[in-house]
């Protein structure tokens, strides 16, 4: 479910773009910043890249207990595993482009100011299974962004993070499936 998020994501800002700025091509691709073997993971320039740069459990609302599965039985299901997602956007644009870098960072940035709520209705691209997701501007330290981008291997380039509210998986699996008691009858037989 995160390549479908962020994928939904990255088409959804490039039709923004699309519309408003007139353009044809693509400015916002999903990719790493740096491959494993330290060479850049970009194909091509002027871009903006979405990369996840961290994934946190979501621990406010969660309940443990198994849910009903009708009147006289019980079904124990996983307990969903809700999470956020930490996202950066990055103007990845060549060294005399630094101008456009910014603007296309502002340009980000007013997109989500326009549309901080996915939805179904509002994104039908969006994959099924997920409800509802809010983005909300995180706010980090020089610090914290100095530790992010060296955490990636790479040189600072003008960028911004966004957690996304979130994602629950979910897949409905029973692991346990047992009738409920409701009490013993004469013979000791359970009913």
């Amino acid at each position: 479910m995160i390549l479908e998020t962020l994928t939904c994501l990255t088409d959804d800002i490039n039709e923004y773009f699309r519309n408003k700025l007139r353009i044809n091509e693509d400015k916002v691709v999903l990719s790493g910043i740096i491959n494993q073997d330290g060479t850049i993971a970009i194909q091509g320039e002027n871009k903006i890249i979405v990369t996840i740069v961290n994934i946190e459990k979501e621990v406010t609302g969660q309940s443990n207990a198994g849910s009903a599965g009708g009147s006289s039985t019980f079904a124990n299901r996983a307990t969903p595993l809700n999470i956020n997602l930490y996202v950066l956007f990055s103007s990845y644009f060549s060294s005399g482009n630094y101008t456009e870098a910014l603007r296309f960072l502002s340009f980000t940035i007013a997109y989500f100011q326009h549309k901080n709520v996915f939805t179904r209705s509002n994104t039908p691209a969006l994959d099924e299974r997920i409800d509802k997701l809010i983005f909300e501007l995180a706010s980090f330290t020089p610090e914290q962004v100095n530790n992010v981008w060296s955490s990636l291997g790479a040189k600072y380039m003008p960028s911004v993070i966004y957690k996304i509210r979130m994602l629950s998986f979910d897949e409905s699996i029973i692991r346990e499936y047992r009738p409920s008691v409701s009490g013993i009858n004469s013979d000791n037989a359970i009913n």
